[in-house]
C-alpha cells in the first residue's frame, strides 16, 4: 500500500512547548514582533524554510517556530471552509494584501488596457482568444497532457480534431473556459453547473470512463492524489458523505449567499480554487476544474481581465510549490495563508508578463509600419501582427483562415477579406492543402526582413 507524504515538523513535548512560548513572551515586544514578522513576510514560511532562519536570542530554531505558530493562530480569522475534521480552515492575510488586491482591482478590475492607449479592439480580442487558449493548454498540462504548446495552439486554431489523449484534454478544457467566458459566467453556481462543466472538461477522454463524466465520486472510486516523483499519496479525497454535505456549502459561498460578511472576491476566489482541490469531487478531471471555478468567479464579480490572463502558464513553471501550497495548508492545521499568498503572487505575476507581451506586440506592429512604409495606412492591426507573424518565425509559417479568425476572434468572412488584401498587396500567396487554404509570405514580404 502506497504510504502518505506527510511534512516535516519539530518534535517537542507539551513542557517543552510551554518553555518555548514562556521564554518567546517574556522577550521585549519589539523582538517578538520581528521576529514573528521574518517568518510571514517576504514569504509565509513552513518549518522546512523556517528553520534555517536567524532565531530570537536564546531560543532553538525547534521553540522559534512553536513561538511563531501560536502567534500565527493568534491573529488568523476563521474561513468558511471546513476540514474532514470539521475543524475551519484559517487564515492570515499577509502584510502586503491590501496593496497586492489594490492592484490587482485596478487592473484586471478595471483598466487593464489604461496604460496602453494606441491599442485597437482588433488587438484586444486577439489578446482575449490568446488568453483562454493559454490557459486551457496549461491547465491541461499540469494535469499531465504531454502534448506540445506549439502543436495544441495549431490544434485549436484550426480547429482540428485531437489525435490522444492531451489533446483532447486541452480541447475540452479550452470549450470550458469558453463557455465560463461566454455564458457560466452569468449564471449562479449550483450542483448542475458543476456536473455541466465536468461533462464538457471529461468529454470523450479515454482515461474517464463514460459513467464517471458528469458524476460525484462515491467513496468506493477510492480517489487519491499521488506525488510521481516520489510515489506517495499527497492527498485523500474527503469521504463522501463529507463532501455531499460541503458541496452545499461550497455552492452557498460561491454565489456569495453564506454569511452577510464581505470577503474580498479575490481572496474568495483562491479560496473556491482550492475547496475544489481539497474536496476532490470528482474522479479525475479536478485540477481543470478547480482552476475553472476561479475564472468563473472573477468574472461573474466583474473582473473582465482575468480572461485575458493565462495564469495557469504561470503556475506551470513551478508545479512543484502549487502543489506543496496544497500540501502546506492541509497538513499545517488548515492554514489557508500559504495556498492564498502562493496563487495571489501568480496572479500578479501573469499581470507582469501581460504588460511586457502587449508592449511586444505594439512595438512589432510599429515595426511592421516602419517596414512596410508605404502601405502601412491601409493595414489594419491583424495584418500588420499577422505579418510580424510570418516574417519572425521563418519559411515553415503559414496562417488559414480559421486561425486568423480565432486568433481575433472575428467571422471567416472578415478573415478571409483580410488575407486576401494582403494578397494584393502582394504580401501573401496561398497554396491548398487538403480542404485549407495555408497563406504563407511572399518573396516580397521576405525582402522586408
Amino acid at each position: 500500500m502506497m504510504e502518505k507524504f506527510i511534512l516535516e515538523r519539530p518534535i517537542l513535548d507539551t513542557e517543552a512547548k510551554k518553555t518555548a512560548l514562556k521564554k518567546f513572551f517574556a522577550m521585549d515586544e519589539a523582538v517578538q514582533k520581528k521576529f514573528f514578522f521574518d517568518l510571514i513576510h517576504p514569504q509565509y514560511l513552513y518549518w522546512d524554510k523556517a528553520k534555517y532562519r536567524q532565531t530570537p536570542p536564546g531560543l532553538r530554531a525547534e521553540e522559534y517556530w512553536i513561538a511563531a505558530r501560536q502567534m500565527r493562530s493568534l491573529f488568523a480569522q476563521e474561513t468558511y471552509l471546513r476540514q474532514e475534521n470539521e475543524k475551519p480552515f484559517v487564515f492570515l492575510p499577509p502584510p502586503e494584501n491590501e496593496r497586492w488586491h489594490h492592484q490587482i482591482d485596478t487592473t484586471i478590475g478595471g483598466r487593464l488596457f489604461a496604460p496602453y492607449s494606441m491599442l485597437s479592439e482588433q488587438n484586444k480580442q486577439k489578446f482575449l482568444s490568446q488568453g483562454l487558449i493559454e490557459e486551457a493548454i496549461a491547465s491541461s498540462q499540469l494535469e499531465g497532457a504531454n502534448t506540445s504548446r506549439k502543436a495544441a495552439k495549431r490544434m485549436l486554431l484550426e480547429k482540428r480534431e485531437p489525435t490522444n489523449r492531451g489533446e483532447r484534454m486541452i480541447i475540452n478544457n479550452y470549450k470550458a473556459m469558453r463557455r465560463i467566458e461566454e455564458d457560466f459566467k452569468n449564471k449562479k453556481m449550483d450542483e448542475q453547473l458543476l456536473l455541466q462543466l465536468h461533462r464538457i472538461v471529461s468529454d470523450k477522454d479515454e482515461a474517464i470512463p463514460a459513467n464517471d463524466r458528469g458524476r460525484f465520486r462515491e467513496d468506493s472510486d477510492e480517489i487519491v492524489v499521488v506525488d510521481e516523483s516520489q510515489q506517495l499519496i499527497a492527498h485523500t479525497a474527503p469521504k463522501a458523505a463529507f463532501l455531499k454535505k460541503e458541496l452545499s456549502r461550497f455552492i452557498s459561498y460561491a454565489n456569495d449567499e453564506e454569511t452577510n460578511s464581505f470577503t474580498h472576491p479575490i481572496i474568495k476566489a483562491i479560496f473556491l480554487h482550492f475547496w475544489v482541490g481539497y474536496l476532490h469531487p470528482f474522479t479525475d478531471g479536478n485540477g481543470r476544474i478547480a482552476r475553472a471555478i476561479f475564472y468563473w468567479y472573477l468574472l461573474r464579480k466583474g473582473y473582465w481581465g482575468v480572461a485575458y490572463l493565462p495564469i495557469s502558464t504561470v503556475i506551470k513553471k513551478s508545479p512543484k510549490q502549487y502543489g506543496m501550497a496544497y500540501i502546506y495548508t492541509e497538513q499545517d492545521d488548515g492554514d489557508l495563508t500559504y495556498f492564498y499568498e502562493y496563487h495571489v503572487r501568480k496572479i500578479l505575476q501573469a499581470l507582469e508578463e501581460f504588460d511586457k507581451y502587449v508592449r511586444r506586440k505594439i512595438a512589432e506592429n510599429q515595426d511592421i509600419d516602419k517596414r512596410v512604409a508605404k502601405r502601412a495606412a491601409q493595414l489594419n492591426d491583424r495584418q500588420k501582427q499577422l505579418l510580424h507573424y510570418l516574417l519572425s518565425e521563418g519559411v515553415h509559417a503559414y496562417t488559414t483562415p480559421s486561425t486568423h479568425a480565432a486568433i481575433y476572434n472575428v467571422s471567416r468572412v472578415t478573415a478571409y477579406k483580410d488575407l486576401e488584401h494582403l494578397e494584393k498587396l502582394g504580401f501573401l500567396q496561398w497554396k491548398k492543402v487538403g480542404h485549407q487554404r495555408q497563406y504563407r509570405a511572399t518573396k516580397k514580404l521576405e525582402q522586408v526582413r
